[in-house]
């Protein structure tokens, strides 16, 4: 029989991530709004009373194993914290839940001798901060929480590069033969001479107002030998899993703001007539809108939930790259719906229906763009001569 009903674990999950999202995250807006939107750096660190108590509260112990002396619960109880406190306020939530992404490299090319590296992160106290960095020319790119709340380097980067050594690069037969990862910390910055990290600019974003995903640039940075993660060759599938585990995340964070969406569409419906002699809910045309989003929240959160069990039971990443595409594109999709309903009276920014939407389209595009990434990942596994389709939902 199949049954969605959580087990006493991961109901648990949901009652403190509840409870945290009420006490914390409802006031966030409060916090950041206050400040500039031509600031995103100083909203970012408006941010870190919130941060402090996630980390307080387990909420980035619960992001490592517990053999490693963390708290971790299942794929699925990750999923559903997220999805409440997206549900609550995106903007800190995405900081948080950032880490979880900086430190999958670290946690999956696991070895004896790297506990430094994570003893911050199991502390429960103050506010360390991971990074999942890409290398670029000229620097690194959109890379959440990368230069930390003080500006100077997150506290772990788990930066993604190339290597340059002549050797291997004769020896390489293919580009992935030179990916590596590095470990990076404000100790190894602070050993390197002036200018070795920089913060070259804090873009401001049209939602996720108060995240920091400045453009960072290293230069002649040396790191000890011991902080190289995964040698040339070996960081392609450590950072694969990554972005796999992150993809049924993605998931859970499209089916937050479609739940916010629809919780504050059904408000204004119920509440409003427009100058009509019944509340807008009871006209054909309202509710079918209500009807698309709450369709879709519901068969989005359902997908996360399947694909975090896939991922974990051995049935591959299929279901977290659908759960990725879909569950971002109905996102953005039901903050449209929504801002329709309402009509021009969501345009106003003291209601929400502009920030679901502002929110929802970053989705889509990042952790791996839906277009030029995920959606050719399932391309591939399509074109692959074993390819089972229905291996993941049903055999």
């Amino acid at each position: 029989m199949v049954d969605f009903t959580l087990s006493p674990s991961e109901a648990a999950t949901r009652t403190a991530a509840r409870a945290f999202a009420h006490a914390h995250l409802r006031t966030a807006p409060a916090l950041y709004g206050s400040i500039p939107a031509t600031r995103p750096d100083l909203r970012f660190q408006s941010l870190k009373p919130i941060y402090e108590a996630a980390v307080a509260g387990g909420l980035i112990k619960g992001m490592v194993p517990k053999e490693l002396g963390g708290a971790m619960g299942s794929l699925v109880e990750m999923c559903v914290c997220v999805e409440e406190c997206y549900a609550v306020d995106p903007t800190a939530s995405l900081t948080i839940f950032g880490t979880g992404l900086g430190l999958a490299p670290l946690l999956a090319a696991w070895r004896e001798g790297l506990e430094p590296f994570l003893e911050p992160f199991l502390r429960g106290t103050g506010a360390p901060v991971a990074s999942l960095v890409y290398s670029e020319p000229g620097g690194v790119l959109w890379a959440t929480n990368s230069a930390g709340f003080d500006f100077r380097g997150a506290d772990l980067a788990c930066v993604v590069c190339r290597c340059t050594n002549a050797d291997a690069q004769a020896a390489a037969t293919r580009p992935e033969d030179l990916i590596m990862v590095l470990l990076v910390t404000p100790a190894d910055i602070a050993r390197n001479a002036a200018g070795s990290f920089e913060v070259l600019q804090h873009p401001q974003t049209a939602g996720h107002t108060a995240v920091s995903g400045p453009h960072i640039r290293y230069a002649g940075l040396r790191v000890p030998q011991g902080n190289l993660l995964c040698a040339p060759g070996t960081g392609v599938p450590v950072v694969t899993g990554a972005f796999q585990m992150s993809a049924a995340l993605v998931g859970a964070m499209g089916t937050g703001i479609g739940r916010a969406a629809f919780d504050a569409a059904l408000a204004f419906a119920k509440g409003d007539a427009r100058g009509g002699s019944v509340p807008i809910v009871e006209h054909q045309s309202v509710a079918d809108l209500l009807i698309n989003i709450k369709m879709r929240t519901e068969t989005s959160r359902y997908l996360t939930w399947k694909a975090a069990q896939a991922l974990t039971s051995g049935k591959g990443h299929e279901l977290a790259l659908e759960a990725k595409i879909y569950c971002s594109d109905a996102a953005v999709k039901s903050a449209i719906d929504a801002i329709n309903l309402v009509g021009v009276s969501a345009y106003d920014t003291s209601r929400p229906f502009t920030g679901f939407l502002n929110d929802a389209m970053v989705l889509p595009i990042f952790d791996g763009g839906n277009v030029g990434i995920r959606r050719r990942d399932l391309q591939k596994l399509f074109m692959s001569k074993d390819y089972s389709p229905w291996g993941a939902s049903l055999e």
